[in-house]
């Protein structure tokens, strides 16, 4: 029994908000398990934005950021695949982006946008923007799951071993909202920009799962 008390304690704590400013997470290796599975109580989306910071050597197709319901699997996905191209999906609907380079083993700060009456979906890639381009129209109606590490081809579930991240994720934040050109450009600068309102970094709710790592952000002196 005290051993159930204390199994519940440790889940609910894991899920209590943290501030992560200054860590990262590090997913060490390529596994179909890790993966950091981030919580907010909002189930409803009418826009989206997703920053957050990224740093690997990989070549080959790996998601960034997945957030899926039971209805849509890809609600809002950022992927890199080979070569340079990233998509962003939206409703299970993708938009790819060439020419945004990301060079490896380099932090790179990622901006991903999407506004549910337009369908216009858009990548910033260290303050350099993409073209709009249409994904799909209508809300993100929950519940919603949103994973790190893995991208999800079921609600929740799925991962490919050949998607997975490896590397480091940090500063990740979300709002309900399409960020404004100048609040990407501080974030990316990391300056006064608005904290996420939907994912916070500094109060982040969160559970981790396999090999993955709160580590100290690494700085070059």
């Amino acid at each position: 029994m005290k051993l159930l008390i204390l199994l519940a304690m440790l889940t609910s704590c894991a899920a209590l908000p943290q501030n992560l400013l200054g860590k990262m997470f590090t997913f060490p290796q390529q596994t179909n398990t890790a993966q950091v599975r981030l919580t907010t109580s909002r189930q409803n989306l009418n826009a989206v934005t997703v920053c957050l910071r990224s740093f690997t050597d990989l070549k080959r197709d790996h998601s960034l950021f997945s957030l899926a319901t039971p209805s849509k699997i890809n609600d809002f996905l950022i992927f890199k695949s080979s070569g340079d191209t990233l998509s962003v999906s939206a409703r299970d609907v993708d938009a790819t982006f060439d020419g945004l380079e990301l060079k490896q083993n380099t932090w790179h700060s990622i901006c991903a946008t999407w506004n549910a009456t337009s369908g216009l979906a858009q990548l910033w890639v260290d303050g350099k923007p993409s073209s709009r381009k249409f994904t799909s129209t209508g809300s993100i109606n929950g519940p919603i799951v949103m994973v790190l590490g893995q991208e999800q081809d079921s609600h929740g579930g799925g991962f490919d071993i050949n998607q997975s991240f490896v590397g480091m994720t940090s500063d990740v934040h979300m709002w309900d909202y399409v960020l404004s050109p100048c609040d990407i450009k501080n974030y990316v600068e990391d300056r006064n920009f608005p904290e996420g309102n939907v994912l916070n970094w500094k109060a982040l709710s969160f559970q981790m799962s396999g090999r993955v790592l709160i580590e100290e952000k690494q700085k070059m002196c």
